[in-house]
């Protein structure tokens, strides 16, 4: 897989909550971090997406916020 996106962080599914339409999928990237990205249900099924997978979160974003309380 070659990409433009330099946000690329390799983990493993850790579990997905299926919708009506959406799933969200929660990506364990290790040092107790888990990444959640809501994909729709195709997307799933064309991934072959499955708790266990190993996959990529792939960020792309032209700006990253930060806030306090």
């Amino acid at each position: 897989m070659k990409i433009s996106a330099r946000n690329q962080l390799k983990g493993k599914v850790v579990s997905i909550e299926t919708g009506s339409v959406n799933a969200i999928i929660h990506l364990d990237i290790g040092g107790g971090n888990v990444i959640s990205s809501t994909v729709s249900i195709e997307s799933v099924k064309e991934l072959d997406l499955a708790v266990g997978k190993e996959a990529y979160a792939i960020i792309k974003a032209t700006s990253v916020m930060v806030g306090v309380e």
